[in-house]
């Protein structure tokens, strides 16, 4: 099992901007330095919590700063975007990046993001598979394009110069493109089966309760033996909550506090999907009432925190429940406690996982 990093963080709303984003920034180099092999960042451009409002613009500021770690879009929204801006920007990014970059997509699923785009009310779905679609046949084709849709259209055929080649989209560094992975976020995911179909690998998110974290892996099989591919389960990512700590009781206060980053995530995000009528991700049962479902059941289930030993050995029992899988991808918080959680990371990445391969 590889060690990645994933983060979407909630960040204290009237918490100074740049500190997040400084915060942030330090957190992807030092699993750089501390040899994660991957790191994601997702995106939400009218959350003041979740502050990160261009995933691809947030790792551009990192190409220099990391040197090892492969960088992922954790997702880029592909409804909020024009394929026309993806295509090109993703493939500079890739050139700019040597090659160290992973496609991460999903339809997006802030309804605020949403609205502010213009796109609350149209077919979500639909609009990310003609989005990706289209991305992928710019990057398979010469110009001039013509390319028609339901959504978009991207020409270049009245401006096309041949000799210049202006009208030209560029293609990425990675033939015939980066590595594509999608983020699953439901019990027995369609959508980790469509991708598998298509050569692209899942990530199972933080905030899946461990049996529907399994769940993913049939529907991966189920995709990859229509297209004829070998489920690999290397290429399957699972993201955690994990905060490391060097005794029991530093990490039962930090990780399970009020006052702590890993109370306010799960906080946040448990109202932000009770008020859309969400909770199921938090039920190992679906008849279950949402009333029954509590924010201190929720953190006890999904948080695994302690010492070294005890996070290894609870991350061996997860994986007793879900199976193997290929990168455990560490769900980044806000650094309410620098020190702590820079120490979290230190100790997860020296301490914990050298026990894992034992």
């Amino acid at each position: 099992m590889k060690l990645g990093f994933f983060t979407m963080p909630m960040h204290p709303i009237g918490k100074d901007w740049q500190v997040s984003l400084k915060q942030d920034r330090e957190a992807f180099i030092l699993a750089d330095e501390l040899g994660f092999v991957e790191g994601y960042v997702g995106e939400h451009a009218t959350d003041p919590e979740e502050n990160i409002t261009s995933s691809a613009l947030f790792l551009a500021t990192l190409v220099d700063a990391t040197k090892r770690m492969k960088l992922g879009t954790g997702t880029l929204n592909m409804p909020n975007h024009h394929p026309a801006a993806i295509a090109a920007q993703i493939a500079m990014l890739d050139h700019l990046l040597g090659g160290r970059f992973i496609l991460g997509i999903s339809p997006g699923a802030l309804p605020s993001d949403a609205e502010a785009f213009g796109n609350m009310d149209l077919p979500r779905p639909a609009m990310f598979l003609e989005a990706i679609n289209q991305v992928l046949q710019i990057w398979a084709t010469a110009p001039p394009y013509n390319i028609k849709g339901e959504h978009w259209n991207i020409s270049t055929t009245r401006t096309y110069i041949p000799e210049t080649a202006m009208g030209t989209i560029p293609k990425p560094l990675q033939r015939p493109h980066p590595p594509i992975v999608v983020t699953a976020v439901a019990p027995f995911s369609q959508g980790i089966t469509e991708a598998a179909a298509r050569g692209w690998d899942p990530i199972s998110a933080n905030f899946l309760l461990p049996v529907w974290v399994k769940s993913h892996w049939g529907k991966y099989v189920e995709g990859c033996a229509r297209a004829n591919r070998a489920a690999d389960t290397a290429n399957w990512r699972v993201a955690k909550t994990v905060f490391v700590a060097k005794d029991h009781a530093t990490a039962a206060a930090y990780a399970t506090g009020s006052d702590g980053p890993y109370y306010y995530y799960y906080r946040s995000l448990f109202g932000k999907l009770k008020r859309r009528g969400a909770l199921g991700v938090f039920k190992s049962d679906p008849k279950q009432p949402d009333d029954s479902v509590t924010l201190e059941q929720v953190i006890a289930k999904l948080v695994i925190h302690g010492s070294p030993a005890s996070v290894a050995d609870q991350l061996h029992a997860l994986k007793q429940e879900t199976g193997e899988f290929g990168t455990l991808l560490y769900a980044g918080v806000d650094w309410t406690d620098p020190t702590l959680a820079r120490d979290s990371m230190v100790l997860m990445a020296e301490k914990v996982m050298p026990l894992m391969k034992a």
